[in-house]
């Protein structure tokens, strides 16, 4: 500890106990710039305070000097924790920096652009969680088809974002290839397998439609059903397919099936963001979702799509427990 530092503090303080002026207490906040200057702990500051006025008034009582020592082992301790708190908020500080680019360059990589496509109406939302999306759409635009991948990365944050970089990497190689659902798929399984950690599992829906006959094809891996209305019955249908998963096992065969829309039919895929949300009550059923797509089947795509989640973000009070994506093809009348 520099002695000068020491004496120089004693004088000042001896000055502002003599004076109590404005002046005096101004000068020794300035002269705190000489403790930061030196590198001189908090401790340390009290310890030369204590020397100072022992020096100044040597006979106080005893109870005063053992105080200083009580205030001393506590601002040792009070010291580690604020420097172990400051080191902890840069940390954060950086952690966010790196989210906030990861973010913008997830936004600009996994940019799609919606189908346009004769016959078809579709609607889309998708809404993180958190600061980044841990789901995935990706549309595949053909002269006289409309294909959607919907993803479900379980994980968060960058490690689901290059996934999901990884998978879309797969996607922009079947321009003009073979778009099959089951073909998709494949080709996509044998890319994560190869490169995703085990930790990282993958569900996908994807789904295809024929302008030409307006048929609806698809498969899934491990992904949520799809929801099949009937406008001629009114009635709802899930749409599964048997397949594993992406990337747990490098040849999975993964089911192809198909369903022919008429005007006025449409299908619905969504995550579990959507399926498993939760309220003050439980779970949001399956029958309320469905309650809510047939209150505006004769809306948009698009405004069903904004319908559902503003209905059911509202019951959550818009604090998503998980991602909420939602994609609705419709088929439009003649």
């Amino acid at each position: 500890m520099p002695q000068e530092v020491g004496v120089q503090y004693k004088e000042i303080m001896k000055k502002y106990l003599e004076s109590q002026s404005e002046e005096d207490l101004y000068v020794g906040q300035q002269f705190s710039r000489r403790f930061i200057e030196k590198n001189i702990a908090p401790e340390d500051v009290i310890s030369i305070h204590k020397n100072a006025l022992y020096e100044l008034h040597p006979h106080l009582r005893k109870q005063v000097w053992d105080s200083f020592d009580f205030l001393i082992e506590m601002m040792i301790h009070y010291g580690l924790t604020l420097r172990e708190h400051q080191s902890l908020v840069r940390k954060q500080e950086a952690i966010q920096m790196e989210m906030n680019v990861a973010t913008k360059v997830q936004d600009t990589l996994l940019k799609t652009t919606s189908p346009n496509v004769r016959g078809l109406d579709v609607g889309w939302v998708s809404k993180p969680a958190q600061q980044m999306n841990g789901d995935y759409i990706y549309f595949l635009n053909q002269e006289h088809a409309s294909s959607v991948a919907v993803a479900d990365v379980m994980g968060k944050g960058i490690p689901a974002a290059l996934c999901m970089s990884m998978i879309k990497f797969g996607m922009d190689g079947l321009q003009f290839e073979n778009s099959s659902p089951r073909n998709v798929l494949e080709t996509v399984n044998r890319i994560v397998e190869k490169g995703v950690d085990d930790s990282m599992f993958i569900s996908m829906f994807y789904g295809k439609f024929d302008s030409t006959n307006g048929h609806f094809h698809y498969a899934s891996a491990g992904h949520e059903p799809a929801l099949y209305f009937d406008s001629a019955t009114s009635s709802f249908a899930e749409l599964d397919a048997k397949g594993l998963l992406l990337g747990v096992k490098k040849d999975a065969y993964y089911e192809e099936r198909s369903i022919p829309l008429k005007a006025g039919d449409f299908v619905v895929m969504m995550t579990d963001g959507v399926t498993e949300s939760r309220t003050e009550e439980g779970f949001v059923e399956m029958d309320t979702i469905q309650r809510l797509l047939v209150d505006v089947k004769n809306l948009p795509a698009q405004q069903m799509a904004e319908h559902l989640y503003n209905e059911i973000g509202g019951m959550q009070e818009f604090r998503l427990s998980d991602d909420f994506t939602i994609v609705i093809f419709k088929k439009e009348l003649e």
